[in-house]
């Protein structure tokens, strides 16, 4: 609510401590931070004049000098955006001796606002001696325009404690704050102030009293005010089609739109991107068609959210057709409409285009490229490509050019450390973030929660989780995520009862983390009352991560009848990662009479995955059934399918070293193979063996021996051991399961050497300290 002064008596009290609503501190206007001039301006280097008390008396300039500043600072009002052309025009008024005179100072507070630079502007308005309507009026639409929407109210009630009666456009601005507030009690006094002293509703400031209802969820006092309305614009109706989607009434908002005798672009874009943000992305094409057909041209907000369109549905056809019509109608250079672009081409997986799209960003930007908002889509567009190398030398780019570094591109660049497992990056990100002074907001905080957790660095993930102040179902998501992910199964289920009684509503992806840890854990009876308590406590209906999480259940626990029996009760057949989950579990116990069965499933419903060829030869291997092993990889062979080679990489010094079994193209793969080679002499004295079973080829015992131990991630352990100093751990990437004998082999390294180990690969996480290991399995 706001303080008594609006809605009491004409002459309120209570304001005498109000920041602007007593005779306000002047502070001398030398104190404001000026830009020095520019030569062309002011000639020579002269300094500024010391500032003289505005009580002691000085001598008046031309009274033609400050018109003809104020008629400069009138003409200039408009192609004044930058901090720098507003604080050179203050400079000249400074030196012109014009810099003290009211109409100058409301001048340039108008500039600052316009700048985005309201503290600027309010150290002015405290010099200003007589303030009128106009000049509060200014403050506080920049406060509303600058998101200072509570102090924009706490001016509005000074304004009316210090006398001056706002105006229509005063009212508008502060009804704006009371939006930005959530505060309907406020705004409800505004109205109530409005109607009491009698000012007259123009079109307007009825829009602005029907917006903020509209905002407020208040859906009963928007119709009738709307009804009652006897003028009505576009405005008007559009905030009306606006309330009618909020309220998710679609076919109310359909109809309204039919009958609107307004249909112009912002019409059209309003029940578009109203379908848009309830997920009709579909029905928001069709209407797009006919407004191609029947309605106006398309602005700049049309073709943003048409790009939106066709990078939800992965349109890329339908992308080029609108970068075709954007280059016509002269829109590419918009930033959104460029940003738009590169998220779409992103989206649609063409990050070449992306590039190019954002290279042509610095023909709109004065020959620099400066534009925060195309660099944020780009990093992002990177993150979502799995090139997050490329999104951390953009970032470091952004820096280097001076570019404003949002939330948004942080979370990007700490996604992107996640993805490439880089914890040294990822903490240079979280530093970002706290020397740049940004507030973490629930998806920043969960980006490096789950950044550290996949880095190997769980007690860093909780003490991330531990000092956001605001936690939502995201943010409890990402912490129970990291601790399934690590194989700590009852901390990440106790993690969820917390949740719960937090009141803190779970999601589907809460419920897929939490039916990971239970099959990690054999947790069956608890993984089945997780699965029910989803449908029916919660009305969350399984997707196929759900249903393939309880087939992995029951086939870790060796149930694979069960299992199957599952599969064809719920119908979910058609789903390939549903049998790939059975597969795994056929290859774990060794069943390969079944993993036969499973992979003709696998081969009718994707031939040309290699995955699938490779896990039942290997179940035919296992059970040293050679000739099966052999045609089946003939079989590949005569189809074209091949088998992507496991890899290991490792990053030293910025750089990073990818290696291959057997890989010798490393510039110090001597080196390597030498230091490798005493490694594990030292490990059998210690006694380890080779797991010489687990090579799946008919082969000597020599031979099996020999192949295990030029492994990827045994290589990669044996560089990083050469190349770091002993304090620091060794973080190795695999994009395949680390094999038992290389698990076994980094543990008795790890003992060797007291060097703490991490792996990390798309099924497993492994952190091995002094010769002990906690894993578990990623989802």
């Amino acid at each position: 609510m706001l303080p008594r002064a609006i809605a009491g008596p004409a002459t309120p009290t209570g304001f005498s401590n109000s920041p602007r609503g007593r005779s306000l501190l002047r502070r001398p206007i030398a104190t404001l931070p000026l830009p020095s001039p520019r030569p062309f301006l002011l000639a020579g280097n002269a300094s500024f004049p010391t500032p003289v008390s505005p009580s002691s008396p000085q001598p008046s300039p031309p009274e033609d000098a400050t018109s003809a500043f104020v008629r400069l600072l009138k003409a200039s009002s408009r192609s004044v955006k930058s901090l720098l052309d507003a604080g050179l025009l203050h400079s000249v008024a400074v030196k012109a001796g014009v810099g003290q005179d009211d109409r100058v100072r409301t001048g340039l507070l108008s500039l600052y606002c316009r700048c985005g630079r309201v503290d600027l502007a309010g150290k002015l308005f405290d010099e200003i001696r007589e303030r009128d309507v106009l000049v509060w009026t200014l403050l506080i639409s920049g406060r509303a325009r600058a998101g200072q929407h509570r102090e924009g109210l706490e001016m509005f009630a000074a304004m009316l404690a210090e006398g001056p009666l706002p105006n229509r456009f005063t009212l508008s601005c502060v009804l704006k704050c009371c939006v930005g507030c959530g505060d309907p009690g406020a705004g409800k006094s505004v109205h109530g102030w409005v109607l009491r002293n009698g000012t007259e509703f123009d079109v307007v400031l009825l829009n602005s009293v029907l917006d903020f209802y509209a905002k407020c969820g208040a859906f009963a006092c928007t119709k009738n005010l709307f009804r009652t309305m006897n003028e009505k614009d576009a405005i008007s109706w559009n905030i009306m089609i606006g309330a009618y989607l909020r309220q998710g009434d679609i076919d109310g908002s359909m109809e309204l739109f039919r009958t609107s005798p307004y249909q112009d672009v912002s019409s059209w874009n309003t029940i578009i991107s109203g379908q848009m943000e309830h997920g009709l992305h579909a029905i928001a094409l069709q209407i797009l068609h006919t407004m191609v057909d029947m309605g106006p041209r398309f602005d700049q907000f049309t073709f943003s959210t048409a790009l939106v369109i066709a990078s939800r549905l992965t349109m890329l056809d339908l992308g080029k057709q609108l970068h075709c019509q954007i280059l016509r109608t002269g829109h590419a250079g918009d930033v959104f409409v460029r940003s738009s672009l590169i998220d779409m081409y992103s989206k649609c997986g063409d990050v070449h285009a992306s590039s190019i799209v954002f290279s042509g960003s610095s023909e709109h930007t004065d020959g620099t490229v400066t534009d925060s908002i195309s660099f944020s889509a780009m990093v992002a567009g990177y993150v979502q490509n799995g090139m997050g190398e490329e999104a951390l030398e953009l970032l470091r780019d952004m820096f280097q050019e001076g570019v404003k570094v949002d939330l948004f591109t942080l979370t990007s660049a700490a996604a992107a450390c996640s993805d490439a497992g880089i914890v040294e990056q990822g903490k240079q990100v979280h530093c970002c973030v706290e020397k740049l002074g940004h507030a973490f907001d629930v998806f920043l905080s969960s980006a490096i929660t789950d950044m550290y957790a996949k880095c190997g660095s769980l007690e860093d993930a909780r003490k991330a989780f531990d000092s956001s102040r605001v936690a939502n179902v995201v943010l409890w998501t990402s912490i129970i995520g990291s601790y399934a992910s690590h194989g700590r199964a009852a901390e990440a289920l106790h993690l969820f009862e917390q949740m719960s009684e937090e009141k803190i509503v779970p999601n589907e992806i809460s419920f897929v983390h939490v039916l990971s840890a239970c099959a990690h854990a054999g947790l069956v009876g608890r993984g089945h009352a997780y699965f029910k308590s989803m449908q029916e406590d919660h009305g969350i209906a399984p997707s196929v991560e759900h249903y393939t999480c309880m087939v992995d259940l029951l086939g870790r626990a060796g149930l694979l009848d069960r299992a199957k029996d599952f599969i064809r009760e719920k119908g979910i057949g058609n789903y390939p990662v549903v049998w790939t989950a059975l597969l795994s579990a056929c290859r774990v116990h060794n069943d390969a009479e079944m993993a036969s069965w499973v992979s003709e499933q696998l081969v009718q419903l994707e031939p040309c995955e290699s995955g699938h060829y490779v896990l039942l030869s290997n179940v035919h291997a296992s059970t040293r059934k050679w000739e099966e092993a052999s045609k089946l990889r003939r079989t590949m062979h005569e189809k074209g399918v091949r088998k992507r080679p496991g890899q290991s990489w490792i990053q030293i010094r910025n750089k990073v070293h990818t290696f291959v079994v057997g890989d010798k193209s490393h510039p110090e793969a001597a080196e390597i193979y030498s230091c490798l080679e005493r490694l594990i002499g030292r490990l059998k004295e210690m006694g380890y063996a080779s797991r010489t079973d687990l090579v799946l080829h008919d082969v000597e015992e020599e031979q099996r021996e020999s192949i295990l131990n030029c492994h990827s991630e045994k290589l990669a352990v044996a560089y990083g051991i050469m190349s770091t100093p002993k304090g620091f751990p060794i973080r190795v990437m695999k994009n395949l399961r680390v094999c038992a004998d290389c698990h076994e082999a980094i543990k008795y390294i790890s003992q060797a050497t007291c060097r703490e180990i991490i792996l990390r690969d798309a099924y497993r996480f492994h952190h091995f300290s002094n010769g002990k290991c906690s894993c578990g399995d990623y989802w």
